[in-house]
C-alpha cells in the first residue's frame, strides 16, 4: 500500500521525468508541495528575512528561493534541491545563534552600524563610506516626521538592514 501511495505521488510530481519532460501539472503540484515544505523549513529558520534584514537574511531568501524553485522547474532533482534548501535554512540559524552570542561573530556576517550625524555634525567619512548622501538623511529625517535640518539631530545611524535611524536633540 505504501509502495502504491509512494508511486502515485512519484508520477504526480513527475520525479522520474527530466526537468524538460515536466507538464504544467506536474510543476503545479510541485510548487505546493514546495511551498508548504518551504513553510515548514523557515518555520524551523528564523523568519527575519521576510521583514527589515541584515545582508545575512538577504542572502538566505535569494539563495534559498534559488534553490526551492530548481526542485519546482526539475533543474536540479527534487528531493535533493529540498534537503539543500533545508541545510541553507539549518546554516542561517546557526549563524543567527553565533552571532547572538559572539558580538565578533555577528558583525563579520550581519555588518554593523554606522554613526552618520553626532550632535548636529554629519559625519563625512562615514557617509562617504557608506554612499549616503544628505539627501537620504533628509529622507530619514521625513520619514520620521521632521523637518530635514540635521543641525537638530542628536545622533543618526546607517543600521545594519541599511535603513537610517534618527534620535532628534531635546
Amino acid at each position: 500500500m505504501m509502495e502504491q501511495a509512494w508511486a502515485a505521488f512519484s508520477r504526480a510530481l513527475g520525479l522520474e521525468l527530466e526537468g524538460k519532460d515536466l507538464t504544467a501539472l506536474h510543476m503545479a503540484l510541485r510548487a505546493v508541495v514546495v511551498f508548504v515544505l518551504s513553510i515548514a523549513m523557515l518555520k524551523v529558520g528564523d523568519k527575519r528575512f521576510m521583514g527589515k534584514s541584515t545582508a545575512l537574511d538577504v542572502m538566505l531568501g535569494i539563495v534559498f528561493g534559488s534553490t526551492v524553485s530548481r526542485a519546482i522547474t526539475g533543474n536540479a532533482p527534487f528531493f535533493p534541491a529540498l534537503v539543500g534548501a533545508l541545510a541553507l535554512v539549518l546554516l542561517h540559524w546557526l549563524f543567527a545563534a553565533v552571532a547572538f552570542r559572539s558580538h565578533g561573530f555577528g558583525r563579520l556576517v550581519k555588518g554593523r552600524n554606522r554613526l552618520l550625524v553626532r550632535d548636529g555634525e554629519i559625519q563625512w567619512d562615514a557617509m562617504r563610506k557608506s554612499h549616503v548622501t544628505t539627501h537620504d538623511l533628509e529622507e530619514a529625517l521625513r520619514a520620521g516626521g521632521e523637518e530635514p535640518d540635521v543641525t537638530r539631530v542628536k545622533a543618526a545611524h546607517l543600521e545594519r538592514n541599511g535603513d537610517i535611524s534618527v534620535i532628534m536633540k531635546g
